[in-house]
């Protein structure tokens, strides 16, 4: 059985009412994730990173293999100045489960969120780990 939701996170709120299918800008050694389409997962911590990620001022993020059930996830330069993320809250209608996470899905079509929480970034920086100068240098140069 699946799950019952699923959640996407934003930088920005929804112009309209449907989240619409955007194209993926993932690296290209993931091509699963640069499909047109709306992105979304079981997990909400995922969800809230990934808002978090999206913000303009980030230089760049990573999300590495889930350690134990936790999350491993990294911002390259500083946290944002943005104060809030959205947190859509979606149904599962119209998701499939991608193959290269089991804890992420995507629609091909525009999904209409059952609610939307505004979301105080600084309540869950803990999520993520700040790279070192080195690492976010690195990951500059090989995805900037």
């Amino acid at each position: 059985m699946g799950p019952k939701i699923l959640y996407h996170g934003s930088s920005d709120n929804l112009r309209g009412i449907t989240l619409n299918p955007s194209q993926g800008d993932d690296s290209e050694e993931r091509p699963e994730n640069n499909q047109l389409g709306v992105y979304a997962t079981d997990r909400k911590d995922l969800a809230i990173v990934m808002g978090i990620l999206g913000c303009k001022d980030v230089v760049g993020g990573s999300i590495g293999e889930y350690k134990q059930g936790n999350l491993d996830a990294k911002i390259y330069g500083k946290s944002p100045d943005q104060k809030f993320i959205y947190l859509h809250y979606l149904p599962v209608k119209t998701f499939k489960q991608t193959k290269i996470d089991k804890h992420q899905f995507v629609s091909f079509i525009e999904v209409k969120p059952i609610k939307t929480e505004k979301i105080k970034i600084k309540d869950y920086l803990f999520l993520l780990s700040i790279g070192t100068e080195k690492e976010t240098k690195d990951w500059l140069n090989k995805y900037g």
